[in-house]
């Protein structure tokens, strides 16, 4: 019987890696503190980056619908001019896109906190603690969905800092990669 184990070994990534890192990383660095500054910038770029992914899905789509054969090929044109339409308007309006977005998360969190609530009230085998939690978290779902609803700026903002502190720790986690310059591999003995 043979067994196998694999352990992580660290090895030291070549120069131009650890140089790339610590530039790339510099880069996102320059970004986080952008979009901390001014959150909504952040929201917008999601919004924007989003509407050039799905101008690109909305390409393949009609390419796709025009090597098709049969009934197929023109729900896929059609579904490919469709997302290509909305695709163009989120990036003629990004601003109006991303309180669109906002909106929408705000009401799917609003219903989730009513579900919660009524989960939590009717169930029946639970234990205290645990509905009480559920109607708690419901209740602040449901205050959240409000706030947004009313002031849709307070959730681009709230996005935007979300997305700003996850740049700041990809930032940080790279370029301490290529200061270090571990490389973990596995090898297997």
């Amino acid at each position: 019987m043979i067994l196998r184990v694999n352990i992580l070994s660290i090895e030291k990534s070549p120069n131009w890696v650890r140089m790339a890192q610590i530039g790339l990383g510099l880069i996102i660095l320059i970004l986080s503190i952008i979009v901390l500054i001014n959150p909504i910038i952040g929201s917008i770029s999601i919004i924007v980056f989003l509407a050039f992914l799905l101008l690109f899905a909305g390409v393949e789509k009609i390419v796709s619908g025009i090597v098709l054969s049969g009934k197929s090929r023109f729900i896929s044109i059609g579904l490919g001019i469709i997302v290509i339409i909305v695709s163009l308007i989120a990036l003629v309006y990004p601003v109006e896109a991303s309180v669109f977005v906002v909106l929408l998360l705000g009401i799917a969190l609003l219903v989730d906190g009513i579900s919660r609530i009524i989960h939590g009230i009717r169930d029946k085998e639970g234990r205290g603690w645990s509905k009480n939690f559920g109607i708690g978290v419901g209740a602040l779902s449901i205050i959240f969905a409000i706030a947004v609803l009313v002031y849709p700026g307070i959730g681009l903002v709230l996005a935007g800092i979300l997305i700003g502190i996850a740049l700041l720790i990809t930032s940080i986690q790279i370029i301490s990669a290529g200061v270090t310059g571990e490389q973990r591999k596995p090898r297997a003995i």
